[in-house]
């Protein structure tokens, strides 16, 4: 069975200036692997019809997603570059206008005040399948060249199937993807009957990616064997480890060969292993909690609440996160969490005393089971000889005692709060295992 390709064009000066990150490309790509399309080139071009001429023309995969340069002001040149690409002209299409006003009214406002230039939105290219945009007012359009009649003599793979498909969406991200979720995966299968692909993603926490590889890497040097690819996908704080293989015949025995090699991962690295699937160190800590009908207070300093907001993002998690202190000043942690000014004076905030006294502290001030601090130098300034920035300690505090680790972490600031802040859930992890 034939792979299936695709491309992926992000349209959109501001992306080249860097004034906006281009997520849609991740998530799309993400996607297409799920359902066996295989993405094999990235792009990121300028608002500019040569630069759109160019990648249109130069697109080398099976299905080409444009995304981007689908508004209502001047500098949006998608659709009139689209028809020059696919000689055809815009036409006014009746349904996407009484769409467009729907949706003004739907957001409290009136008909008259949806202008000329969201009307002509619904002028779109003649020759191209319309997909609806429930989110917004930029259709998604689909454009689909058909293989040459020679190409199907004699087969059946690609009987129906297009030669490419183009489809192009606006660049809002929950506008693309409400696109795409609705129609265009669904219509994309239709399509190109994709061979299935199996996928198993296992989380990991407490080891650099590195690490692990040296850990593994026997068991990963026989995966080929079982028709099985490995992808480390690595984020701050932990690591993904993605098993695909293809179901060119039969899925569920795709599925058992997945399934064989995951158990194999288990029991390699079990004290690394947090979950699977799409959740996060902080849903897995406060299943533990809930389970055992504990309860976690937090005091923070460097992460500045950042600890707060992992555990406070989960439904939920009232059941078992009673609250926290954000001690930053000196003063805060000697009023509110008991340490006394001469262990500040003699160690410094960022120390082993001082985390393991915030945690003691937070946790008889809110009378929880366990709590976690955290201090140290989130830069880009603040760094010395003996502690640099990046240097955390972090502390749990629990029924069987305190513990503290020292962190090192490199980055920018904003990394080293979200790595000390995922050490820190991942401490509480490992010692709830204990237990």
């Amino acid at each position: 069975m034939k792979e299936v390709t695709a491309e992926i064009i992000a349209i959109g000066d501001e992306i080249l200036i860097g004034q906006t990150v281009d997520t849609n490309s991740g998530w799309l790509g993400g996607e297409l692997a799920l359902i066996g399309i295989r993405t094999v080139r990235v792009r990121a071009i300028a608002d500019d019809r040569s630069a759109i001429l160019e990648a249109l023309g130069s697109a080398v995969a099976d299905i080409v997603l444009i995304t981007g340069g689908l508004g209502p002001t001047r500098d949006d040149l998608t659709k009139q570059v689209l028809c020059e690409f696919f000689g055809t002209r815009l036409v006014h299409r009746p349904e996407v206008e009484r769409h467009i006003e729907d949706l003004f009214l739907r957001m409290g406002r009136s008909a008259a005040e949806v202008l000329d230039a969201n009307r002509a939105q619904a002028d779109l290219p003649e020759s191209c399948t319309i997909l609806p945009n429930s989110r917004g007012t930029a259709s998604g359009m689909w454009f689909q060249i058909p293989l040459l009649p020679e190409t199907n003599v004699g087969t059946t793979t690609n009987e129906g199937r297009p030669e490419r498909v183009f489809l192009s969406m606006p660049g809002v991200p929950y506008e693309m993807r409400a696109i795409m979720g609705d129609h265009g995966l669904h219509k994309l299968r239709e399509c190109f009957r994709p061979p299935a692909i199996v996928h198993r993603t296992i989380l990991t926490a407490g080891m650099g990616e590195s690490q692990v590889a040296r850990l593994i890497e026997a068991w990963e040097n026989s995966l080929a064997a079982d028709g099985i690819k490995l992808a480390y996908l690595p984020s701050p704080g932990m690591l993904r480890l993605r098993l695909s293989a293809y179901a060119n015949a039969d899925a569920a025995e795709a599925r058992q060969r997945v399934d064989r090699q995951a158990e194999a991962l288990y029991r390699l690295i079990p004290e690394l292993i947090f979950g699977e699937g799409t959740g996060t160190l902080g849903q897995a800590v406060g299943q533990q909690l809930k389970e055992r009908g504990q309860t976690l207070a937090l005091a923070e300093s460097c992460t500045g609440g950042y600890l707060s907001h992992l555990i406070t993002a989960i439904p939920g998690s009232s059941n078992y996160y009673i609250g926290g202190v954000v001690s930053y000043a000196n003063a805060v942690k000697m009023e509110e969490l008991g340490i006394p000014s001469d262990m500040l004076e003699l160690n410094g905030a960022v120390s082993r005393p001082v985390a393991e006294r915030m945690a003691q502290g937070v946790r008889a001030a809110l009378r929880s089971d366990w709590a976690i601090a955290t201090t140290g130098i989130a830069g880009p300034d603040g760094g010395t000889p003996d502690k640099p920035v990046g240097t955390v300690w972090l502390a749990v505090a629990g029924p069987d005692g305190v513990s503290a680790k020292l962190g090192n972490f490199p980055g920018s600031r904003e990394l080293v709060i979200e790595r000390a802040a995922m050490s820190g859930l991942n401490m509480l992890r490992k010692r709830l295992m204990l237990r």
